[in-house]
């Protein structure tokens, strides 16, 4: 570690790279943020190898942050370590204290308290809402509101409920359309995605995740509608709807 943050000054410094010495926070965030999809993508569907290549793109970057910060003498990353340690020991003081925990719902109520009590921070829950980045991909920030609002009980009882709501986000969203109230065609798709982002929750699993799979089966299902029309003589500019979606069914019943 210690070799990479040398690395990272040496790059800044005098005879350094030309590239990397004109770089500040805001052209490294969006560097950041790719790099965190990278990882993602990674994860998902590729080799050990790859996740492990993509987890030192990542370091990269918030090491580099850190260099920039320390050049201005605000922090370097060993005030980095030394913070996260010591806010991981405080918020796990069932591991490293003496507090008793029965579940792991024990330890998020218990985690939910500890961030109330850092920093002086307003002790209620809205604040904790207001407190998810803004910048979440909206899904992900959807399933992160709602569940740190069910800290405090504020969720439904079970997926039956959440199915219900639903259902009555769909209703609400077809009288809007067939009233031609685009207004209330945009409110109730809000309202609708945020109930499935539910959903998804109370079923095991995360909407953005959910999503970022369907965007992939998109994809690879598109590319073979593409390719089997290819074969068959036929581009997909010159395609009819009617020949795409045939083709488009014969993919999916291929996949089962």
């Amino acid at each position: 570690m210690r070799s990479l943050v040398e690395l990272v000054a040496r790059l800044r410094g005098p005879g350094g790279c030309p590239w990397d010495a004109k770089q500040t926070d805001s052209t490294i965030k969006i560097y950041l943020l790719e790099e965190a999809y990278e990882v993602l993508d990674a994860l998902e569907g590729s080799s050990s190898e790859e996740v492990c290549s993509e987890l030192g793109d990542l370091l990269f970057q918030i090491l580099f942050l850190a260099q920039l910060a320390s050049e201005r003498g605000e922090f370097d990353f060993n005030e980095i370590i030394e913070g996260i340690t010591e806010k991981m020991i405080r918020r796990h003081p069932h591991v490293f204290g003496n507090t008793r925990v029965e579940s792991a719902e024990d330890v998020s109520s218990n985690w939910v308290k500890i961030k109330r009590a850092e920093n002086g921070k307003p002790n209620n829950t809205s604040f904790l809402l207001q407190s998810i980045p803004s910048g979440l991909p909206a899904l992900l920030r959807a399933h992160r509101l709602s569940e740190r609002a069910s800290k405090v009980g504020f969720d439904w009882a079970n997926r039956g409920e959440i199915w219900a709501k639903v259902q009555e986000e769909v209703e609400e969203l077809g009288s809007a359309i067939n009233d031609g109230d685009q207004e209330g065609i945009v409110e109730e798709m809000g309202d609708l995605l945020f109930s499935l982002t539910n959903l998804a929750r109370h079923s095991g699993s995360n909407a953005e995740n959910i999503l970022r799979k369907g965007n992939q089966k998109f994809l690879e299902r598109f590319e073979k509608m593409e390719a089997r029309l290819a074969d068959s003589g036929i581009g997909l500019e010159e395609a009819t709807v009617d020949q795409m979606n045939r083709v488009w069914e014969d993919v999916k019943e291929d996949q089962g």
